[in-house]
């Protein structure tokens, strides 16, 4: 397969067997994500790291992936302090970036920002979220962690908690659980459910989806995948209040849930998530959080054209 070029803004734009093949390819990167190999297979290309949104995984996991490839990386992750303060546009910034850059990585605040600048840019562009839309590398690490978790992604039974109308990250993992005909639970209050689009066109793909409101029946799940209500992302503070702290998984939560289940965070989070949690060995979001840095590393070799 030739990623060479290939802007990475949606999930949606992948084939199951193009995600197992980045999926490969971060397995390999392992060694060298831990430190265990050096490399040098970037040496000489420059990543562009623009951040007009606040981030600390998908920010330092990308320039972490660079840097142990050998690659160097410049940008920004305070918009404040650039050009935007002026009045540069969007277009503007991504095409003055790419003078100085291989590839850019950008999270942008709007939705459908990273595919207007795949338009304007000649380098290739690595969505890092936009808006409520996409989160395309969260969603591969996340891919990534399940299957080395659980051994393989088919076969699970997937249920996505919290804000999944906002949520980002739910978005796109939906779309590519149906893509390995995983059955996926959607627990949510009810202000908060997945997009109906999103429904219809991942059980149109064959996913089988359950809808609920309550956390009754997690003795059923393999993997809960638990996100934090975003205060950020509601235009009204009211509504927020509504439903600020839903869910809470803490021990007793998990009295009778399944000996291997395992819970799986985005993060950060904020009270979703007990702390006392963290010590049990159902909790994989921090194992999760590091599989970001093999899974950007294999993303970023493959646009660049030194991997095929």
């Amino acid at each position: 397969m030739n990623f060479k070029g290939r802007d990475v803004i949606s999930i949606k734009d992948f084939s199951r067997e193009e995600i197992l093949y980045i999926l490969d390819v971060a397995e390999k990167m392992l060694p060298i994500a831990e430190g265990k190999k050096k490399s040098n297979l970037l040496n000489g290309y420059i990543m562009a790291s623009l951040f007009f949104e606040p981030s600390t995984r998908t920010r330092l996991s990308f320039e972490a992936a660079m840097k142990r490839l050998g690659g160097n990386v410049i940008g920004f992750a305070q918009p404040g302090t650039t050009s935007l303060q002026k009045g540069e546009t969007l277009a503007d910034t991504i095409k003055t970036a790419e003078s100085y850059c291989d590839v850019i990585v950008m999270r942008h605040p709007k939705e459908g920002s990273a595919r207007m600048a795949a338009k304007f840019a000649s380098v290739p562009i690595i969505n890092g979220g936009d808006g409520a839309g996409h989160h395309p590398t969260q969603c591969l690490l996340d891919l990534f962690t399940i299957r080395k978790e659980k051994g393989q992604i088919e076969g699970n039974r997937v249920a996505l908690l919290g804000d999944l109308k906002y949520g980002r990250t739910v978005h796109s993992l939906a779309y590519a659980l149906a893509l390995f005909k995983v059955d996926m639970v959607f627990i949510s209050p009810p202000e908060l459910q997945m997009p109906k689009e999103v429904i219809e066109e991942c059980r149109e793909m064959g996913a089988n989806i359950t809808i609920k409101n309550s956390l009754e029946g997690l003795d059923e799940i393999d993997v809960l995948y638990v996100t934090r209500i975003q205060k950020e992302r509601f235009p009204d503070p009211e509504e927020y209040k509504k439903v600020a702290g839903s869910y809470r998984i803490d021990l007793k939560t998990l009295e009778n849930v399944k000996e291997d289940m395992i819970i799986m965070h985005p993060l950060p989070r904020v009270d979703e998530i007990s702390p006392e949690v963290d010590e049990t060995k159902h909790a994989a979001y921090f194992r999760q959080t590091f599989n970001g840095v093999p899974v950007r590393m294999a993303l970023l070799a493959l646009v660049l054209g030194e991997i095929k």
